[in-house]
């Protein structure tokens, strides 16, 4: 075992987290200098992945018994938001480096033992639509496809993507009369990457386009990620369930930065054109300042307070509900709502220096709108959201 391994195994889950964020603070400063380059490259630099894997980022959520940190969720969370506070591309990195080690959870032994055989520094990233199709053969799958919003793809050691089973060409029936969708992960360099990705925001993520193009894929490379937990632990019981809380602090990381950002930008004593007074002095700016932080103080409390839910449920076993699958989705969609307007507020008050790309005001504009365009913070969750609603009004009504 490395000595970095032995180190990791003899920390406390406390103590790595808190020199996770010791280490991320001493990281800051050239993140943010960097924040430039980053979107100019479309991707994050390959220095940049070593550091944040040094800290720990890869293996924040690989169990202990792979030589992982095995955080609890909401000190991983804590993490994320973080680095999501510095950078919005970096913070959605962040994310999907957490989701990729609980992803591989839900894959069969044999998989989980190759991906982690030389240790538990592994990125992996996907994309979650099932954009592809596993035809089944003989001796496995022959899986095809196009799959969009890849994110971390340009530094990924492994990649997954979901696909739609077929036997015959025909889709396979899965649970309620729907297909049946199945995940395959397999080594990056198996993967085709096309460069497609030029976007309003998030622009550092690499999210591009992944190909298969008539691959034979043995069985151990397919798994079910709905299926009976593989691992033990309360991380492990259910991927859906953490998949909205992950965007949730997505989108209050970088409401925190935007706000940091415009009272630097205040504390610089700037005065606008036509303005009696500076930005800090001007009681528009203060009221506007004050009715901005109670947003931000909302929707921070109701994140912490759904994050806190859920990992009770966690702990005593019972995470695996679809209500609360719901719940979370309702915490992601407000959220990301809350914190959209937050940034639309802040650039307004900042006027016109927020318009250049020197500003890092419109850089977190822009992150925060296209991360509110992903499935998991759409505002058609609230159609569950009330459905939900009616039924426990019906149920106590009896």
């Amino acid at each position: 075992m490395r000595l970095q391994e032995k180190i990791s195994n003899s920390l406390t889950p406390r103590d790595s987290h808190m020199g996770m964020l010791l280490r991320v603070g001493e990281l800051a400063p050239e993140i943010t200098a960097r924040a430039a380059e980053i979107e100019a490259a479309r991707r994050l630099p390959p220095d940049l992945v070593d550091r944040l894997k040094s800290i720990g980022l890869f293996r924040m959520f690989v169990p202990r018994s792979h030589s992982g940190l095995e955080l609890d969720l909401p000190a991983g969370l804590e993490v994320m938001k973080t680095l999501t506070r510095l950078d919005g591309s970096i913070g959605w990195l962040a994310i999907v480096a957490g989701v990729g080690g609980l992803f591989a959870a839900a894959a069969r032994p044999e998989l989980y033992q190759q991906i982690y055989q030389d240790g538990p520094d592994v990125a992996i990233c996907g994309s979650s639509q099932p954009a592809g199709t596993a035809e089944r053969v003989a001796d496995g799958y022959r899986i095809r496809g196009r799959w969009p919003f890849a994110s971390s793809c340009t530094h990924a050691d492994w990649i997954g993507g979901f696909c739609i089973v077929t036997d015959g060409g025909k889709r396979v029936p899965g649970p309620q009369g729907k297909p049946l969708v199945r995940a395959v992960l397999l080594p990056a360099h198996d993967w085709e990457i096309e460069d497609t990705w030029h976007a309003a925001g998030l622009k550092g993520t690499g999210s591009h386009h992944i190909t298969l193009r008539e691959t034979s894929v043995p069985d151990i490379h397919v798994f079910d990620v709905d299926a009976a937990p593989r691992l033990s632990g309360p991380l492990y019981q259910a991927l859906r369930q953490w998949l909205p809380l992950l965007h949730g602090t997505f989108s209050v990381g970088l409401a925190e930065g935007t706000v940091d950002d415009l009272l630097a930008l205040a504390h610089t004593g700037r005065q606008q054109l036509y303005a009696a007074a500076p930005m800090r002095e001007s009681e528009i700016f203060q009221y506007e300042l004050g009715r901005i932080s109670a947003d931000l103080g909302a929707a921070q409390a109701f994140h912490e307070v759904q994050v806190a839910s859920h990992w009770r449920r966690a702990l005593s076993g019972t995470l695996n509900d679809p209500d609360l699958l719901v719940e979370g989705a309702r915490s992601a969609a407000w959220l990301a709502t809350t914190c959209v307007g937050i940034a639309d507020a802040c650039f307004a008050l900042a006027g016109s220096s927020a318009v250049y790309d020197s500003s890092p005001l419109q850089r977190r504009l822009r992150d925060l709108h296209v991360g509110a365009q992903h499935a998991h913070a759409q505002q058609r969750q609230y159609v569950e959201v009330g459905r939900l609603a009616l039924r426990r009004a019906a149920e106590q009504a009896c």
